[in-house]
């Protein structure tokens, strides 16, 4: 079987197996929108998180792997489609390309983004402090504005809310999202180009015992090293 590439995007079986994957897991798991937000915000992100740090928060805490080939097959479907956002944003840079976030339909046949903006703030939260340079900026800090409208549409919380969103607006919405996320990822890029010239970044010690290939691996999955991330 011809093997894909490490950033070729899914197709809509690989979308629909991974969704299936997902409804397997406990309900604290995301679905495929707000993957797709929250991997988007580790990448523009400035700082690195680790696979073990965050794969716990797509998949919850209380999954497990049921076999060695059901984990090779969720974590290569989770990490090509990383890889094809990372790529997509990559090429944002040149001012010609953009990235187009997956947003669901809901039953109306309307996508509303607020899933996707979910991820994006839980994925933000990870590293919170590196993003306050971001919000204060005069340049670049309104280019969250569509994120955080799109996160308290549904606040529990009226005061919290921002104004309604026609439904005839929704196409306005989308490109403006469109348009924040090459921003965002575009403000960073100077972070993580530095990150990636710091000597601990490119050797580093390990701290604390080796993780043997039968102890729990560390990402949480609940399954033996040996059968999850090694």
């Amino acid at each position: 079987m011809k093997t894909a590439a490490p950033d070729q995007p899914l197709t809509d079986e690989e979308f629909n197996r991974l969704s299936n994957y997902l409804d397997e897991a406990d309900l604290s798991a995301m679905d495929i929108e707000m993957i797709d937000g929250f991997f988007a915000a580790l990448i523009c992100g400035p700082e690195p998180v680790a696979p073990g740090e965050y794969l716990p928060h797509i998949w919850g805490k209380e999954f497990a792997f049921e076999s060695e080939g059901h984990a090779r097959d969720f974590l290569g479907l989770l990490l090509r489609h990383r890889n094809a956002i990372a790529d997509g944003l990559a090429r944002s840079l040149d001012g010609k390309h953009v990235y187009m976030p997956v947003l669901l339909e809901d039953e109306t046949g309307i996508a509303r983004g607020n899933g996707w903006a979910r991820g994006f703030m839980r994925g933000m939260s990870l590293r919170l402090d590196s993003w306050a340079d971001l919000v204060s900026s005069e340049e670049y800090g309104g280019s969250l504005i569509v994120i955080m409208m799109l996160y308290y549409q549904n606040n529990p919380d009226p005061a919290m809310r921002p104004p309604p969103i026609p439904d005839d607006k929704r196409d306005e919405i989308y490109a403006q999202l469109t348009a924040s996320l090459a921003l965002i990822y575009r403000y960073f890029e100077p972070h993580r180009r530095d990150m990636t010239r710091i000597p601990q970044f490119v050797q580093q010690r390990r701290v604390g015992p080796k993780v043997g290939r039968n102890d729990p691996c560390l990402c949480g999955s609940g399954r033996k090293h040996k059968h999850c991330c090694a």
